[in-house]
């Protein structure tokens, strides 16, 4: 265990001792002694950690082989890669609790999408629309049928985004779950700005069938099969 480490649990240890302070220092010796049982680790993320750049530590988490599975959002995978990709053409919000509605429609016209105190670029959703749509469209040209996560993977594994990261790949979540191989589960895809996009190209035509997504259910038996296969082993 290197030094940082051992300060971080040390500090814990002397000053998390009651209520969810207490609570805290549980959960993580729990973490650690399921790892050291064999154990697996499902981590879930709901509201905006990606756009929070919680791939800074997860990332590391996963990469020392911390973290066997995801559950995510739809919007937490996709902006996951948003970041990855436009991070510095990004702004901050610092009044957003005082927002009137006339700045939120000028933030809209800048071409910016505002999550709680961070704005998106509009830019970077076009951006990867046009690689998404490409892929989408083969799929279903061909009959194929590929979890979301996949085409993000199909994007790395191309390496058609790698001359514009404007952050480390070692912040990002996704890229470590890509990397390590670990499956990333992500129901409710249509509740997604990707999700919209897509369900727009089926609409246009532009994309020839739903079923180049793999179904919420087909995310479940996949889920459910993973399961099976680990929960001898112990889930945590």
């Amino acid at each position: 265990m290197d030094e940082s480490r051992m300060a971080i649990r040390e500090f814990m240890d002397l000053h998390y001792r009651h209520f969810n302070a207490r609570e805290t220092v549980a959960a993580a010796q729990g973490w650690c002694n399921l790892l050291d049982r064999g154990g697996k680790m499902m981590l879930t993320l709901a509201g905006a950690m990606s756009t929070a750049e919680i791939g800074i530590s997860l990332a590391k988490m996963i990469r020392a082989g911390k973290v066997h599975a995801i559950s995510c959002t739809a919007a937490n995978l996709e902006e996951d890669v948003f970041n990855l990709v436009a991070h510095n053409e990004y702004c901050v919000v610092d009044n957003w609790r005082d927002l009137t509605p006339l700045d939120e429609e000028k933030l809209r016209n800048d071409g910016f999408n505002r999550v709680t105190d961070t704005g998106i670029p509009e830019t970077v959703l076009r951006h990867l629309e046009k690689k998404l749509q490409m892929l989408w469209a083969e799929a279903a040209d061909s009959g194929n049928s590929y979890f979301p996560c996949e085409y993000f993977y199909k994007l790395f594994e191309d390496r058609s985004l790698d001359d514009v990261f404007q952050i480390p790949k070692e912040h990002s979540w996704l890229y470590a779950a890509w990397e390590m191989n670990i499956p990333v589960f992500s129901p409710g895809f249509e509740d997604s700005t990707l999700g919209n996009i897509f369900t727009a190209h089926v609409i246009e035509g532009d994309v020839k069938s739903h079923a180049a997504v793999k179904s919420g259910t087909q995310q479940m038996e996949k889920l459910v099969r993973w399961y099976l296969e680990h929960h001898e082993e112990g889930i945590g």
